[in-house]
């Protein structure tokens, strides 16, 4: 049986609208494994630098130790040499906007008035003044 390698590179896929990008991010997955895949993200192709996100600077490290093994995977599993190196990015997620406190509409000076029950308000108010007497 063929490698799924060979039947692609002897595919046209230009006609099908498949770029060498596209290829090349599709096959990250398959060539470095389950494992490496769910904590990395093959983001574009750069002329022949396969640009992958990893999750911190220990993944990063340790990918770039076996990147001359990985080239070879991703070799292997597209058929043709599409990358010759691999560079390994830190993700840095998105800022996220601040939250801003919200402002009452009515500012009350008594903070009875928060109190929604009538009979639990006036109660309240009651007992602050028996209280402040």
């Amino acid at each position: 049986m063929e490698r799924a390698g060979r039947v692609l590179s002897k595919l046209k896929l230009a006609s099908h609208g498949i770029t060498d990008e596209q290829l090349a991010c599709s096959a990250w997955p398959v060539a470095v494994g389950k494992k490496i895949a769910n904590r990395t993200t093959a983001v574009s192709l750069i002329r022949d630098r396969l640009v992958i996100q990893v999750e911190d600077m220990v993944w990063q490290k340790q990918l770039w130790a076996l990147r001359h093994q990985i080239v070879r995977r991703l070799e292997e599993t597209l058929g043709r040499k599409l990358v010759n190196e691999v560079e390994f990015r830190i993700h840095v997620a998105p800022r996220r906007q601040p939250v801003r406190a919200t402002v009452s509409r009515k500012e009350s000076a008594d903070e009875a008035d928060e109190i929604r029950d009538p009979l639990f308000r006036s109660i309240y108010k009651a007992a602050r003044r028996k209280a402040t007497a």
